[in-house]
């Protein structure tokens, strides 16, 4: 099996959601781990721009040939942004998680919050307990 990554400059969740920025705004999509488990993905349903989320918020569904899988609201706040691209090419979830393939972006309601979530190293160390 090949090395999944996980960018140090992105912060993780238990639920293996990245997020990615600093200040009120952040974009968020799902782990290379993530992609991997679920496999060839087939679809994706995200949130509206708009929505309010409260952390831990069911917000999405990922769907691949293996399975379904929801999407969590890693921090609590506004969707600004969706990645429309994932309608038409779901698969970028796939072949670039970390870029062409975010899900959506956020204008926290707390910032610092962003502080709670696990680093690289501690997220990777969660992958291995």
């Amino acid at each position: 099996m090949s090395e999944l990554s996980y960018p140090d400059d992105l912060r993780y969740t238990t639920d293996h959601e990245w997020v990615r920025g600093d200040g009120d705004a952040v974009r968020v999509g799902i782990t290379a781990y993530a992609q991997d488990a679920l496999g060839d993905v087939v679809y994706v349903s995200l949130p509206a721009v708009g929505d309010s989320l409260a952390v831990g918020d069911s917000c999405g569904e990922v769907e691949s040939t293996k399975s379904v899988s929801d999407i969590y609201a890693p921090l609590a706040g506004e969707v600004t942004a969706v990645n429309e691209a994932l309608d038409g090419t779901p698969e970028l979830v796939n072949t670039d998680p970390y870029g062409e393939g975010w899900m959506f972006e956020l204008r926290l309601d707390e910032p610092s919050a962003l502080g709670d979530l696990m680093g690289a190293a501690e997220y990777r160390a969660s992958l291995t307990s």
